[in-house]
């Protein structure tokens, strides 16, 4: 692994993997979210939250692996940015860089910034109170006065305005990141051939239509708590 990670060619595969696994988490993680707004009051999204917190092999193999998955994308995006700078300091005397790249690929550390200070959001909203109660205070039975409380807990999150605020932009920002970052990954991998219209299509309609998702679901929670 650490001779892969020496080159420029093998970070970027690296960084690729790490890609895919992250956009299928954040698939994984939508159809669950996405259960909240059904017209049950919370009855499914209960469920699938309960049994996502409880199960030994989400809770002690897949958590684990996708924190490390976080924090190796990221780690990996800023090493990438440094490198790419550093390659491209002669070049840019001589070339208009914004003529020869998009936006977004020119600004993914920054959204991928922004991304991250969501995360560190997220994480001191629902991560470490689910940590701490169970880990901590070793309450599993995920019950508040005898109900599921996932759904309840998701609801109060979205009172705030400016909680509100702060999601909606993020997702912005990650879809932005994930209009260049999605291509991008695949073109890494080598995934230039016949296909490449159609993954770039399946692209745009992933990169847009998942944030897109998570931001009607705060929105939904915010003007119906």
């Amino acid at each position: 692994m650490s001779g892969l990670l020496k080159s420029s060619i093998g970070r970027k595969f690296a960084m690729a993997l790490s890609a895919f696994f992250l956009m299928f988490f954040l698939l994984q993680h939508f159809a669950i979210n996405i259960t909240s707004i059904f017209p049950d009051n919370g009855a499914t999204f209960n469920k699938l939250s309960h049994f996502m917190g409880t199960n030994g092999l989400v809770q002690y193999v897949m958590q684990p692996i996708l924190i490390f998955g976080v924090v190796f994308h990221f780690v990996m995006g800023f090493i990438l940015e440094m490198k790419n700078n550093s390659a491209r300091k002669v070049s840019y005397a001589k070339n208009n860089g914004a003529a020869n790249s998009t936006w977004m690929s020119r600004n993914m550390i920054y959204s991928g910034a922004a991304i991250l200070a969501f995360i560190v959001l997220h994480f001191i909203d629902f991560w470490f109170p689910e940590i701490n109660t169970k880990f901590i205070q070793g309450d599993w039975s995920g019950l508040h006065d005898g109900e599921f409380r996932y759904f309840h807990e998701l609801q109060h999150k979205f009172v705030s305005p400016l909680r509100v605020g702060a999601y909606v932009i993020a997702f912005v920002f990650l879809a932005l990141h994930l209009l260049h970052g999605f291509n991008s990954a695949f073109q890494s991998v080598g995934a230039n051939n016949k296909y490449t219209r159609g993954l770039k299509t399946f692209g745009k309609i992933y990169a847009i239509g998942i944030p897109a998702g998570f931001i009607i679901i705060a929105l939904f929670h915010f003007f119906n708590h």
